[in-house]
């Protein structure tokens, strides 16, 4: 079983390649659903729009976003066991931050959805503008860290 997870293994690459799929489906959810509560903000309270847009922020949470946030922490979980050398790496330890910064963002995304199907409008048009940029600044570092290597 070590061997098949042996870093640059075709398990290994596996798991690597299947955790990559699964990140990017969790930003594809991460970018979508800010968005969307800017559209739930200028929708109607009550309004047909805002019960479409209350079912499209449960199903992108249920069955977009927290599958792909599972898979991406298991996935990495078993990389990291398959190679512990990771922790040693710089720049890993700043990729692992964003990670973990990350997924509180993302829990804040499930919270304030709960919010929006409470009735609530919590925060801005504005705000949820700005926050759409948060997912995607952290991608762009992310990935260059994993690709570079800087330090």
């Amino acid at each position: 079983m070590i061997d098949f997870l042996a870093p640059g293994s075709y398990g290994y690459l596996t798991l690597k390649a299947l955790h990559v799929a699964a990140v990017i489906f969790w930003m594809a959810g991460m970018l979508y659903l800010p968005r969307l509560f800017v559209y739930h903000h200028q929708a109607s309270a009550g309004g047909e729009l805002e019960g479409a847009l209350l079912i499209q922020e449960r199903n992108l949470l249920r069955i977009i976003l927290n599958p792909a946030l599972v898979a991406v922490w298991l996935l990495a979980i078993t990389m990291l066991i398959a190679n512990p050398g990771l922790f040693s790496a710089g720049w890993f330890h700043v990729k692992l931050l964003l990670v973990v910064l990350l997924s509180g963002v993302h829990g804040f995304y499930a919270a304030s959805a709960r919010k929006f199907a409470g009735g609530a409008r919590p925060r801005s048009e504005k705000f949820w503008r700005l926050m759409n940029e948060i997912p995607a600044i952290a991608a762009i570092v992310i990935v260059l860290l994993a690709i570079v290597k800087p330090f």
